[in-house]
């Protein structure tokens, strides 16, 4: 399985590696391959599931009337539309501020809706180590159901 992820102020970056690295630390070994998104990204076929890790950005806004616009991280969305890659994507885990209330990780929200794939979690900025084992946890699960 692989974690793709993308990364505007680097907080997402820092959390899937130090979630693989958890991942590495564990006895049972996952053979989690990790590749960051960016708007340089030759958009290539993916061959094996994946889960998606998207911030969340937005244009302003409440979230709801007004301010629900994606900006940043239409890179991954378009990645994971590129040819069939749609189809490999297991489910989204999704990340940012909960200050902003009901725009927290509404991002990910929409990219598990328009791919019909499941939400499969959240953290809060960088996350914590408690975020680290239970996205860990239901990885394991995601990734096991998948084979």
């Amino acid at each position: 399985m692989n974690l793709l992820y993308i990364s505007i102020s680097g907080n997402t970056r820092a959390f899937v590696n130090r979630l693989h690295a958890y991942a590495a630390d564990q006895p049972a070994k996952h053979t989690w391959s990790v590749k960051e998104i960016h708007d340089n990204s030759i958009f290539e076929a993916e061959t094996e599931p994946f889960v998606a890790f998207v911030p969340t950005y937005l244009e302003g806004g409440n979230g709801v009337d007004n301010g629900d616009q994606e900006i940043l991280t239409e890179t991954l969305r378009e990645y994971i539309d590129f040819g069939d890659n749609a189809t490999h994507c297991l489910g989204v885990i999704g990340s940012g501020n909960k200050n902003f209330n009901y725009q927290y990780c509404l991002t990910a929200k929409q990219y598990a809706a328009q791919f019909d794939v499941p939400f499969l979690a959240d953290f809060e900025l960088r996350g914590t180590n408690q975020d680290i084992e239970t996205i860990y946890s239901i990885l394991k699960e995601v990734d096991t159901s998948a084979k």
